[in-house]
């Protein structure tokens, strides 16, 4: 998946993926987190998503990584914050006191991004990505987050003869592929949903290393 793919749906406001509200299995499930109201959450690929705001709402200090500058120039209008913006090695970072966010390729982030990291909310991002891509994000947040971490991760399961991604779906035995030697890695809940004319499941995944 090229990054001109994304960037060409920002400017053509091809953004069916983005939510104009909180995510609800968000709101459902991170209290089952136990993360502390002042934890430092990561949202990786956060788009302008909406999510950001109401964790931030909660008292998190929340950190997000998006390619569009579209995307992230918009959250902050939108929000009517005035970030402080710096660049930093191939990225540009837009500041603000409770929310932050990285604009560029999320490969660039190194651990010293991601030092006070303490939980990952994953709504959109791992489904984002097409499977030859899957392992290598997985395995650059498992490799650069602090090593204990906890987060929520939104999936679709689906019959990919009979509709093609993004977002894509990725089976259970991928997921726990992917988190291997993590503490826990647990299904929430699963949902069924109407989209693009199909019939797709939403698996909600907690997962915990100590």
């Amino acid at each position: 998946m090229k990054s001109d793919f994304w960037h060409q749906r920002w400017q053509q406001k091809e953004i069916g993926f983005h939510n104009e509200n909180t995510n609800a299995y968000l709101m459902t499930h991170w209290k089952s987190l136990v993360t502390p109201s002042d934890s430092h959450v990561f949202v990786p690929l956060c788009g302008k998503s909406q999510d950001m705001l109401w964790l931030a709402k909660w008292g998190h200090k929340v950190l997000g990584v998006e390619l569009s500058e579209i995307a992230v120039r918009e959250f902050f209008e939108d929000a009517e914050i005035v970030p402080n913006i710096t660049k930093q090695n191939g990225l540009i970072l837009y500041e603000s006191p409770n929310t932050s966010i990285y604009c560029g390729d999320l490969f660039l982030l190194r651990a010293s991004h991601l030092a006070k990291i303490q939980a990952v909310y994953d709504r959109g991002a791992l489904v984002a990505l097409p499977e030859t891509m899957r392992q290598a994000y997985a395995a650059h947040l498992i490799n650069h987050l602090p090593q204990a971490i906890r987060g929520l991760l939104v999936t679709f399961e689906y019959n990919q003869t009979t509709m093609q991604g993004p977002p894509f779906s990725v089976p259970e035995n991928e997921i726990r592929k992917l988190f291997v030697g993590f503490d826990e890695i647990k299904k929430l809940e699963v949902d069924e949903i109407e989209f693009r004319q199909e019939t797709v499941q939403m698996h909600i995944w907690k997962y915990i290393r100590r």
